[in-house]
């Protein structure tokens, strides 16, 4: 077994935009980059292998091959050049009776914002379904939500029945658990490449939207020294864990062997496991750590730890 580098499966999303392309070199003959999805076993849009024996497999097909099972995460990256649909993703047990499918908790990781960006997160104060539902059938849900400004480093939770929206100029990392069920509540009037209005799931969106006011989580953690360069913990729930590991150059730093995903956002980087070959790391790659692997990290570089 070795690190398994992943190339990503790209989405061309009418908002997305080229920062993808430009400064995280990811490749892809679509003219618009709007998701990579760097870290997949997810049938929408599987991350591939690039290096040694499984190279051209799926994540998913080297993990079986070794009898492992492939994660319950599923992690992005998202260049929103224009804002997103206002949307919401519903829990597991709404996913499996309506989808045979997990829920969606997620969690967003800022890497760059134009001046003013902002996104939505919740609802600004308590709402009424009757109330949401005709702000809808109007045109104007946004009256109702909470428009947050964002900057590089900020770090939201978002958990199942928040009403959200990524905002335009915002690219970010996205971790969640591994569906992909969205419910458009609004989409701005915008059509798509058919000229037609996107198709809206309002009855579902009202079914799991939290109508009360939603307090933001963002992570306040600092970061703390480490041999090597610092950590910080991002987000921790059920599902998912990320840390922001910041490595200065002066020396290598052990990996843990629950990490599983290892995202450079900036810098690179090098990892190193016994009888492999080293894997490096520019912004943009990614790379699955199987189980029973154990490895370093070493460069001047920062990189998102996921497990």
């Amino acid at each position: 077994m070795y690190p398994l580098l992943l190339k990503p499966a790209v989405k061309d999303y009418l908002w997305g935009g080229q920062k993808l392309k430009t400064l995280y070199k990811i490749e892809t003959d679509l003219d618009i980059a709007a998701e990579a999805w760097v870290l997949s076993c997810h049938k929408n849009g599987p991350s591939t292998v690039q290096n040694g024996e499984f190279a051209g497999k799926t994540l998913a097909e080297a993990l079986a091959a070794w009898g492992q099972s492939a994660p319950e995460i599923l992690v992005k990256l998202i260049d929103a050049r224009d804002k997103l649909s206002l949307q919401v993703h519903p829990d597991d047990a709404y996913a499996e009776a309506h989808h045979q499918s997990r829920g969606k908790t997620e969690m967003w990781y800022v890497l760059d914002a134009d001046p003013g960006a902002a996104l939505i997160c919740g609802f600004d104060h308590a709402v009424t379904t009757e109330e949401f539902a005709a702000q809808i059938e109007a045109g104007t849900p946004e009256s109702l939500v909470s428009l947050v400004p964002v900057h590089p480093g900020d770090v939201f939770f978002i958990p199942p029945g928040t009403v959200h929206a990524i905002g335009a100029g915002i690219l970010l990392a996205e971790v969640q658990q591994n569906s992909d069920i969205t419910y458009r509540v609004w989409d701005w009037g915008r059509v798509g490449a058919d000229g037609k209005p996107r198709e809206l799931h309002v009855e579902q969106a009202l079914a799991v939207s939290k109508t009360e006011p939603y307090a933001i989580e963002q992570s306040a953690n600092s970061a703390k020294a480490i041999e090597g360069g610092s950590l910080r913990t991002l987000a921790e729930c059920e599902y998912f864990a990320t840390y922001a590991l910041t490595l200065d150059g002066t020396a290598s730093v052990e990996i843990p062997t629950d990490i599983r995903g290892i995202l450079c956002t900036g810098g690179n980087a090098t990892i190193c496991a016994k009888d492999c070959k080293d894997v490096p790391l520019s912004p943009g790659a990614c790379v699955y750590l199987p189980e029973g692997v154990s490895a370093q990290i070493r460069g001047k570089a920062d990189v998102l730890w996921i497990k």
